[in-house]
């Protein structure tokens, strides 16, 4: 889902280029095509106006929203910002956090539970035991509110928190990385990126020192130290013009394995735009100096001119299959396995939509395993989009591959990995003969369907939450249909016996409240399981704890209200998406707030303190 669940969140822009126009202007020619037809995950304008001006500068110059916001004068940018948030640039007060009163020595990770990286291990199995965890079936309905932190200005919640030795270490879509107090949400320093931060931090220690890792949406990643978020390097780690890291980044044995990803999902509405010509990679870095050890694109041929688009503008391919997703370590087999999105043009590889093992060492491809062939798509297909003209022909599904495989050991030895898609599909390979084990539908899947950004595993069960979140056409003010989010398609939770693949239960979507608006019952946030509990948000704003036995909602906390923050920002909640919860020792964290339902914080809760 990502490329498409991160696009039409944004502003999209089209061809208006007259530096004369005011701010309203700019965005009836080129934003309301969206945020006024309430398409599926373009939150509206009277939600994009919790957003400070500054905030959607950030995000048109060098944010998510900047491939959209291309044919638009710096001037312009400018105007549409300070319509969207009516305020003035210039009149913005920017908002710091408040220190914390112990400083930032104290910091030792060592002993201690943590949620480190995307998956919490090298298997991205999101898996938290009960030790670590301190969150059970038992208590997990005591769960409360602890604090909120919001960030200034933001309508997008997507970098996963990362705990490790009691602090909190988070990405933000406002370009900043912020390290906070478990406990207080009390901030012990903040960092500025020259983009968003998508990824889920890694912390590791490096040269006897604790350092943090993760990438921003212009391919570099930093390494600061843990402790005082002082810079202690920085590498671009793809060189394509468009380039950017989404998913988290993984280290072993000393080295930083990358997942890149293309952004010409955007331009791709233009029929002016020559598309497309980026590759998906796997990079790896060396953790102590960011040097490239090695470099592997997705697909193995630089793209070549192709013909022409119906507007006559030369085309170009192969391109695509995105690496959104943080890679999975197999230490037996010294092997990396990562998840690829589909091709942006034809003609279609043989690497898209599909499991690629590449080499620890030299980033040599082991093997590849495709599921869906010939998936070419980019979002000029999506009608009432734009124009069509870069549209491939012939259409693909839109099947990505955007979570990570989850590596599981059983107690008999054999060895699987998990792979949900798009398609709506759920897959197990055996790695003894990469063959599918067994593999079962649960949704219809499409550009915004399926399994976007992952199940969960316990060891003896996965489990798998549908989005399917689903645009209908709903009669406009003109007469016309226009887009809308369905607010009765979508979602699920669903339990496989991962030896067998028998489905042990499934639990239904809940139903959307009649007055919010934007909302979809879809499950499209990763999700995350301790024993006896497995967590899935939904768009709906809804964070729920399912039982494991049977699928039962045992706790239940609706992130949609405003809050009062640990930093003074004002607070809103919105849908879940994207990052899953992490819980560690008695807390759980999570994001609120994306597309169809803005948001801006990270909410902490807790158990009870005291007996």
């Amino acid at each position: 889902m990502s490329r498409i669940g991160a696009i039409v969140t944004l502003l999209t822009v089209g061809l208006a280029s007259a530096a004369e126009k005011d701010g309203e202007a700019v965005y009836l020619a080129n934003c309301s095509i969206c945020h006024d037809r309430s398409v599926a995950r373009a939150a509206p304008l009277d939600a994009l106006r919790a957003m400070s001006a500054r905030a959607v500068l950030q995000a048109v110059t060098s944010g998510p929203m900047q491939p959209q916001a291309e044919s638009l004068t710096d001037a312009e940018r400018r105007l549409v910002a300070e319509f969207i948030a009516g305020k003035a640039i210039a009149d913005e007060v920017v908002a710091e956090a408040p220190r914390c009163s112990d400083g930032p020595a104290g910091f030792s990770p060592v002993p201690g539970s943590s949620w480190n990286g995307w998956g919490a291990g090298l298997t991205n199995a999101r898996f938290q035991p009960t030790a670590k965890a301190g969150v059970t079936a038992d208590n997990v309905s005591k769960l409360e509110l602890r604090w909120a932190f919001g960030v200034p200005g933001a309508a997008v919640m997507y970098g996963q928190p990362t705990v490790v030795g009691g602090r909190v270490f988070i990405g933000t879509a406002r370009s900043r990385v912020h390290s906070l107090d478990a406990k207080t949400g009390c901030s012990y320093w903040s960092f500025d990126t020259s983009a968003a931060v998508r990824s889920a931090p890694v912390l590791g220690r490096i040269a006897d020192r604790n350092v943090v890792f993760f990438g921003d949406r212009r391919a570099y990643v930093y390494a600061l130290d843990a402790r005082t978020g002082e810079l202690l390097w920085r590498t671009l780690a793809d060189e394509q013009a468009r380039s950017r890291i989404t998913g988290g980044i993984t280290l072993y044995k000393g080295r930083l394995f990358v997942p890149i990803t293309g952004g010409e999902e955007g331009p791709s509405l233009s029929p002016d735009y020559e598309c497309c010509k980026q590759r998906g990679a796997v990079v790896a870095l060396d953790a102590k100096d960011g040097s490239i050890v090695w470099h592997t694109y997705s697909i193995p041929d630089e793209a070549k001119p192709r013909g022409k688009n119906s507007s006559g503008t030369r085309n170009w391919g192969p391109s695509g299959a995105g690496v959104w997703c943080a890679p999975t370590v197999d230490e037996k087999l010294n092997l990396i396995y990562v998840g690829t999105g589909d091709n942006h043009s034809t003609p279609a590889s043989e690497t898209s939509d599909a499991v690629m093992a590449l080499d620890v060492d030299t980033g040599e491809v082991a093997w590849i395993h495709q599921f869906t062939p010939g998936d070419a798509f980019n979002i000029s297909c999506i009608p009432g989009y734009g124009d069509i003209a870069n549209c491939p022909d012939p259409e693909g599904p839109d099947a990505d591959v955007a979570n990570s495989p989850i590596l599981v050991e059983m107690p008999s030895g054999r060895r699987l990995l998990l792979v949900g898609q798009k398609s709506g599909e759920i897959h197990a390979i055996d790695l003894e003969d990469r063959e599918v084990a067994w593999t079962h539908r649960i949704g219809k899947g499409g550009y915004v369907g399926g399994v976007q950004w992952g199940p969960a595993t316990d060891g003896e069960a996965v489990y798998v939450a549908l989005s399917d979140l689903t645009s209908e056409r709903v009669p406009g003010p003109d007469g016309k249909t226009v887009p809308r989010v369905s607010s009765t398609i979508g979602g699920g939770l669903w339990a496989f016996k991962i030896s067998t693949g028998q489905e042990i239960w499934a639990a239904p979507p809940a139903e959307c409240p009649p007055d919010r608006k934007g909302c979809s019952p879809a499950q499209s946030a990763a999700v995350s399981v301790v024993p006896g509990v497995v967590f899935s948000g939904a768009v709906d704003g809804h964070l729920r704890g399912y039982s494991t036995k049977d699928g039962s909602v045992i706790w239940d906390y609706d992130t949609v209200r405003e809050y009062e923050t640990v930093n003074g920002v004002p607070g809103r909640g919105g849908a879940l998406n994207a990052a899953g919860p992490t819980i560690v020792d008695g807390m759980l964290f999570v994001n609120s707030g994306y597309g169809s339902i803005p948001g801006n914080v990270l909410l902490a809760f807790g158990l009870p303190r005291g007996p």
